[in-house]
């Protein structure tokens, strides 16, 4: 648990969600807890701080009712929380490591910054530190005269940290930024010498020499009259160096700029390098980044987490001084063992220029394992990594990870996977497909919608003379919807156009996997074909998981957890197993579920459908899963026809409407809609006769 005073009094769980602590005393108390920083303090002190000269009738009561608020908000917040505030014969505390407090973790940070030679990294950390400021420190009881110390000994330390970090980006060369900086910091804090210094050499540096004389020539005025005193023989010195036009007043000549990257160059110059429908997404990225150390985009194959991923990461590039690094990690086999570890560490620290033969001016051997070779090279560094295609590598690439975090307390990491890595700090960010128009969406609507944006790019790079119109556009529309808005599977059909029209083009989907089968050919090959990218979910799923895939497929519209139960069970998987299974398949990004839905419906892009259909028949499960299918909805069936009389009879017919879409089986292909007015409108056909009903 974290506790935040530089600023109003705030509690957050580990993960970084806001814990709520009621009532201004309670909040109070936890305030004057944290001033202690850890050392008991007596009931009696914690009374008179709290309630001052208005103590209540039972003093004493009316404090240990305010001790148990706390507790249990803390307790509420996260498992444990109530032990964090401590008791004993000398007092009452709080027990927090000190990094746990805001201001702790600020005050390390400045140490830490001025422990580090290079500017770079001195600005990183201060930047860092600084970030942390919400507003005043203990800003919701300043009044408060037991926080006063504290609150005065916390500016001063801020102060101290701005000057730092101007002097820092001073030895950097950023004078003109500085100076604009700078000046209403002065204003605020006028006899503050050393801030003056900095501001004095930032106008000097950006060519202001005349402004830089006259604003000491100000403030010696404004001293003698004021305090009658002069300025500091430093400052003094100074005037005089900016008099002389100083060459060491001169900004430093940055040296050649180093590669601090090596993400690929934007493939287009439109739309976030050709990221079309992305760019609220790439937002999201960067402001987890900015907030998390570790991010992971998760998502169905094809649906550009790798693309994501490096736009978001090129953005980034001037947030971190040693560099946006690149780790594609696809190609690597398939494993879990020990050794894979220092294969991907070897690999990291390849993409990343870390030579084997020394790592910080010690012999090779010293460090023999490439993990610990990796973590002692970036342990000062302020770096993102980006480590794509870690779905077949999740155990090591975990482990590497927190490795790196633990060591490294400026190394960013941003991973992309079909499921989470299940590492500690992990943040998860699902990439859902592109917006598709729906079904009664006019033509301006279809133009607006992100699968469509998408898909009429890539035709025109196919078909420079193909147009979205109002005879096109419904068909379009329908092309995006039933492929589910996967851009890959868009890229893939859009191709196609070279050789049919978009009518022929919609009319085929139904084989889809014969159909969109000629990709980039410098695409990887997971890539290439529509069977490909299937090919390449499926193989690592186990037997159980591939069974309960292929009969969810039978759905029209997913599934209830109880239907799923009864008609995705058989042969190694039990119905008590069933859950577990669909859990493992959203985490796989293979099913997916709603948002708010209740009850829960697990369903299946109709890409993965069709797959599953396909791998059913080839198993000879169809005709028994039908059958499984069909019996579950006419017992459902069965059971609701009973209650269409009585008190139960609305709840029944809302039962009616809200589930037929799922009564439908498929017989080998998608099920398929009466057409509407805009194309794939409608209500589906429901083979009642086929399912058994």
């Amino acid at each position: 648990m974290r506790f935040g005073v530089l600023g109003t009094v705030a509690v957050w769980t580990s993960s970084g969600t806001s814990v709520a602590v009621p009532g201004l005393k309670v909040r109070a108390l936890l305030a004057d807890l944290i001033v202690h920083e850890g050392r008991p303090v007596p009931a009696e002190r914690l009374i008179a701080d709290i309630w001052g000269e208005r103590a209540p009738g039972n003093p004493l009561g009316a404090f240990q009712a305010k001790v148990s608020q706390l507790r249990r908000a803390l307790g509420t917040g996260e498992p444990g929380g109530r032990d964090l505030i401590g008791s004993g014969d000398a007092g009452y505390l709080l027990r927090a490591a000190p990094d746990a407090v805001d201001a702790g973790r600020f005050a390390s940070l400045l140490v830490r910054s001025r422990a580090q030679r290079e500017p770079a990294r001195r600005v990183a950390l201060l930047t860092e530190a600084l970030a942390l400021w919400r507003g005043a420190a203990y800003a919701d009881f300043a009044d408060k005269p037991f926080v006063r110390p504290a609150v005065e000994r916390l500016e001063q330390q801020r102060l101290a940290a701005l000057e730092d970090l101007a002097e820092a980006r001073l030895a950097l060369g950023e004078h003109t930024l500085v100076a604009g900086d700078l000046a209403d910091l002065v204003t605020a804090n006028p006899w503050r010498e050393r801030l003056r210094a900095a501001h004095l050499r930032a106008l000097y540096g950006s060519g202001r020499q005349r402004e830089a004389l006259a604003a000491y020539e100000q403030f010696r005025r404004r001293l003698r009259d004021e305090l009658g005193l002069d300025p500091s023989p430093e400052l003094g010195a100074l005037h005089q160096a900016i008099l002389r036009r100083d060459a060491d007043l001169a900004p430093p000549i940055p040296p050649p700029a180093a590669a601090r990257t090596n993400l690929p160059a934007a493939a287009s110059p439109r739309s976030q390098g050709g990221l079309i429908g992305r760019d609220d997404a790439i937002d999201v990225v960067r402001e987890r980044l900015a907030l998390e150390r570790l991010v992971t985009l998760t998502g169905p194959g094809g649906v550009g987490k790798t693309r994501l991923a490096i736009e978001a990461a090129r953005a980034l590039t001037d947030r971190f001084p040693d560099g946006v690094w690149l780790v594609e990690l696809a190609a690597r086999p398939a494993r879990a063992d020990p050794e894979a570890l220092g294969e991907i560490a070897e690999q990291v620290a390849t993409a990343l220029g870390i030579r084997e033969d020394t790592v910080a001016g010690l012999p090779d051997d010293h460090w023999p394992d490439p993990t610990d070779r990796l973590v002692a090279a970036l342990r000062e560094r302020c770096t993102l990594l980006v480590l794509d295609n870690c779905d077949h590598l999740l155990t090591p690439v975990a482990h590497l990870v927190a490795r790196l975090l633990d060591a490294a307390a400026q190394v960013r990491v941003l991973t992309t996977s079909r499921e989470p890595l299940g590492a500690a700090g992990e943040v998860t960010l699902p990439i859902p497909p592109l917006a598709v128009p729906a079904a009664d969406a006019t033509t301006e609507q279809i133009a607006q919608a992100a699968a469509v944006r998408l898909f009429v790019s890539r035709a025109h790079a196919a078909e420079p003379g193909f147009v979205l119109g109002a005879d096109t556009a419904a068909t379009v529309a329908t092309v995006c919807r039933r492929l589910d808005g996967i851009p890959l599977a868009l890229e893939l059909a859009a191709n196609r156009l070279r050789a049919l029209d978009v009518a022929e083009l919609a009319a085929r989907l139904d084989d889809r996997f014969r159909l969109l089968s000629s990709g980039k050919r410098t695409a990887p090959a997971r890539q290439q074909t529509l069977r490909a990218m299937i090919d390449y979910s499926w193989e690592p799923l186990t037997a159980a998981e591939r069974s309960v895939v292929s009969r969810l497929a039978t759905f029209a519209d997913g599934a209830t957890l109880a239907a799923a139960e009864q008609v995705c069970s058989g042969g190694q998987v039990a119905p008590g197993d069933v859950l577990d299974v669909l859990a493992r398949l959203v985490d796989r990004s293979l099913v997916t579920v709603r948002d708010g839905e209740s009850p829960r419906r697990y369903r299946l892009l109709e890409t993965v459908a069709a797959c599953g259909l396909e791998r059913l028949e080839e198993a000879g499960e169809t005709t028994a899963t039908r059958r499984r299918h069909a019996t579950f909805f006419a017992r459902l069936a069965e059971d609701t026809a009973l209650r269409l009389r009585g008190h139960g009879q609305r709840r029944a017919l809302g039962w009616i409407s809200t589930t037929r879409r799922c009564w439908a089986t498929v017989s080998g292909r998608s099920v398929r809609r009466k057409p509407g007015r805009q194309g794939g409108g409608g209500e589906p056909r429901l083979p009642t006769a086929r399912a058994g009903l």
